[in-house]
């Protein structure tokens, strides 16, 4: 894992240092479950013909999407690079934003892909709002394609 150099353009794999400790903590926990799924195999597989075991078939499966997302978490991790704290005028990774399109206001914190929620209004750097934000300083006017159109949204603040 690296720190990025807040200029930095290669839009790669960005992670703030509570989304790496979130999912390291989660990395951990997933290989702490092998062991009670590999028992949920074996038991599986003691009750009989494998063809048509339901049991054994749920197990393998768990067993499957665990160990993808253990690889895709590994995968992850080992090239992250941390977010930095946030320093100058412009949007940047790790920024939050507060844009006014005329109507309203919404506040966005542009993060990399893994920590996306929408729900808490975390947007990817990689999204085309994300992408339409970073470089850009408040006061800025900045258009957004949306799936309605072009939206034209002013920049009131970045923390």
């Amino acid at each position: 894992m690296a720190t990025i150099d807040p200029q930095d353009n290669d839009l790669g794999e960005f992670v703030s240092k509570e989304g790496f400790e979130e999912l390291t903590a989660e990395l951990k926990a997933l290989k702490e479950s092998r062991l009670a799924i590999a028992q949920k195999l074996e038991f599986a597989k003691s009750l009989g013909d494998l063809s048509e075991n339901a049991e054994y078939s749920e197990a393998k499966e768990e067993h499957m999407v665990n160990e993808s997302r253990i690889a895709q978490l590994e995968d992850f991790l080992s090239r992250a690079k941390l977010i930095p704290k946030r320093s100058g005028d412009a949007v940047q990774l790790g920024s939050t934003v507060t844009v006014s399109d005329g109507k309203s206001e919404l506040a966005y914190t542009i993060v990399g892909t893994q920590e996306v929620d929408l729900a808490s209004k975390r947007i990817s750097h990689e999204s085309p709002f994300g992408q339409a934000f970073l470089g850009k300083k408040k006061g800025d006017t900045v258009m957004v394609r949306t799936p309605k159109g072009e939206v034209s949204y002013i920049i009131e603040s970045i923390s």
